[in-house]
């Protein structure tokens, strides 16, 4: 009897992932994406990893479990998790003025020299970081007023607008308060207890040895970035098998207190925007009102026809990435792409493997 009801379980999740890879195979090959990774939580544990398509197309080589994959803008949710552990460590307070924490003005820093003249920097906090209501462009080179200079374009906490920079000021904040590099506070607070082995915000020389490179639309390799300093807001290296680990530890709240947990994803700012990008936009809609999308700690959050969801996007030239977390179900997925045709899919990726109709315009996929 015992080896009759293994005998139907293994034939049930032969099934599952037959039908899976069916899926991502079919859209993959519909929109053209190079290669992909798929990671699976189910129970709040590591349920499913695979890897699909090309590491390298024009060399034949083809993506693993084991590939390295430059994370994006993942390294905003991982970098999130690192400030709630030291939120609950009481190094650093949500909503203590970060200037509090440095020896000097914020803008006789040279990073920070543009802000002089107008006291809102006085405002900033971690909080307003993390949810991206700090007022900056998404990077000064970005500045709608073509000057490449850091600024306020509007007071701290008045508005959601996705930014860079604001995530970029908490690291080096933390940075200065601690004496130690990101690198080394991920690393013990995140990397190590969650096994993520093959992980880390500059390049390491093991990583040479299993790595992607973009694609661009015609499938063409793109130049491969070996970064050598760590940013908070985007210079993270990981593979499927690490990024789902810790997808499942985000999970389970794992290290973390459960008000840090639960912190991370009430929603602080209401999004009224049409799309995401460019970010400083102001057209609004009341679209969103209806699945009251908002933005957490690190993490974007609306409710779902399964309640309440948290996702977090990537992207960058030749990798386009997407994650999305169903606490009521104890399940999350992502999606991890070096194409750039990566975002055409994640709609119905989310529709047919996790059930979800993510809030695809404002983010700018297609349906």
């Amino acid at each position: 009897m015992r080896k009759f009801f293994l005998l139907v379980f293994f034939a049930s999740s032969f099934c599952a992932q037959a039908q899976v890879d069916s899926v991502v195979t079919r859209l993959m090959r519909k929109a053209g994406v190079t290669g992909l990774c798929l990671g699976i939580v189910k129970d709040n544990q590591v349920s499913y990893v695979k890897a699909y398509g090309y590491k390298n197309k024009p060399r034949g080589q083809m993506n693993d479990t084991a590939t390295c994959f430059y994370g994006a803008s993942l390294s905003k949710a991982v970098f999130a998790y690192v400030v709630m552990k030291l939120v609950d460590s009481s190094i650093i307070a949500l909503d203590t003025p970060l200037y509090r924490y440095l020896p000097k003005p914020l803008p006789q820093y040279g990073n920070y020299m543009d802000l002089a003249g107008d006291d809102r920097w006085k405002l900033l906090t971690a909080r307003h970081c993390l949810d991206h209501t700090t007022g900056f462009p998404n990077w000064r080179f970005f500045n709608p007023n073509d000057n490449s200079k850091l600024e306020f374009f509007f007071t701290p906490g008045e508005r959601y607008a996705y930014s860079g920079e604001g995530l970029a000021l908490l690291q080096f904040v933390i940075e200065t308060k601690t004496g130690r590099g990101l690198e080394d506070i991920a690393r013990e607070k995140v990397f190590v207890p969650v096994g993520m082995r093959r992980t880390s915000y500059v390049w390491q020389q093991g990583f040479e040895s299993d790595f992607a490179v973009g694609h661009n639309e015609k499938e063409d390799t793109l130049a491969k970035n070996r970064r050598k300093r760590a940013n908070a807001a985007g210079s993270m290296e990981t593979t499927i098998a690490d990024f789902t680990r810790f997808l499942a530890a985000v999970m389970q709240g794992r290290g973390l207190s459960v008000r840090a947990s639960g912190e991370m994803f009430r929603p602080q700012i209401a999004i009224h925007q049409k799309v995401q990008f460019p970010s400083l936009n102001t057209t609004t809609t009341t679209d969103n009102d209806k699945i009251e999308l908002s933005y957490g700690l690190g993490w974007g959050v609306f409710k779902s026809s399964k309640g309440a969801v948290f996702f977090k996007e990537g992207h960058d030239d030749g990798w386009q990435h997407y994650c999305i977390g169903i606490p009521g179900e104890k399940a999350a997925y992502v999606f991890m792409t070096n194409s750039d045709k990566g975002e055409a899919i994640f709609t119905e990726l989310a529709r047919e493997l996790a059930g979800v109709e993510i809030p695809w315009e404002w983010e700018g996929y297609g349906k």
